[in-house]
C-alpha cells in the first residue's frame, strides 16, 4: 500500500510539474507576443508565482519520491531507465535553474517597464528569447522522463 500511496503521489506530481511548466510557458509567451506591457507585467508575476508554489515542491518532490519507490523495490540507480530518467530530469533541471533567474528579471523588467511608463528594454526581449529556449531542451527532456516513467518495464 505504501508503494501505491507514493507512486500516485509521484504521478500526481509529475502531471502538477509537466502541466504548470507548459501551462506558464504559454501564458507568458502568449503574453510576451501581446506587446501589452500591462498583461505581460501581470503575466511575469503569475508565472514566478506558479515557480514558487507549484513548481519548486513538485521538482522536490519528484526525484525523492522516484528514489524512494526505487528503493522499495530494490533497483540498483544502473537500470537502464532510471539512470536515463536522473539524466534527462538532470537537464530539465539544469535549464530550469537559469530560467527561474530569468523569470524574476524579467517580471522586475517589466513592473519597471510599468512604473515608468516606457517600452521594454532589449534586455527583457534578450532574457525572453533566452527563456524561451532554455525551454526547449527542459520540455524535451521532460517529454522523454514522462515516456520512460510509462514505457520502464520494457527497457529493462
Amino acid at each position: 500500500m505504501m508503494y501505491l500511496s507514493l507512486k500516485y503521489l509521484h504521478i500526481l506530481s509529475m502531471v502538477l510539474l509537466f502541466g504548470t511548466g507548459l501551462g506558464s510557458a504559454f501564458y507568458k509567451w502568449m503574453a510576451d507576443r501581446s506587446g501589452n506591457i500591462a498583461h505581460i507585467a501581470v503575466t511575469n508575476r503569475h508565472v514566478v508565482w506558479a515557480d514558487w508554489i507549484f513548481t519548486t515542491p513538485t521538482v522536490i518532490f519528484q526525484p525523492l519520491s522516484g528514489l524512494w519507490m526505487v528503493h522499495i523495490l530494490h533497483l540498483p540507480l544502473s537500470t537502464p531507465w532510471i539512470a536515463l530518467s536522473l539524466a534527462f530530469y538532470a537537464i530539465a533541471g539544469l535549464c530550469w535553474l537559469p530560467v527561474v533567474w530569468l523569470q524574476i528579471r524579467m517580471r522586475q523588467l517589466s513592473e519597471q517597464a510599468i512604473q515608468e511608463q516606457s517600452a521594454l528594454p532589449a534586455l527583457y526581449w534578450h532574457y525572453a528569447r533566452i527563456w524561451f529556449w532554455l525551454g526547449v531542451p527542459a520540455f524535451i527532456a521532460m517529454l522523454l522522463v514522462v515516456l520512460l516513467m510509462v514505457f520502464k518495464s520494457n527497457l529493462g
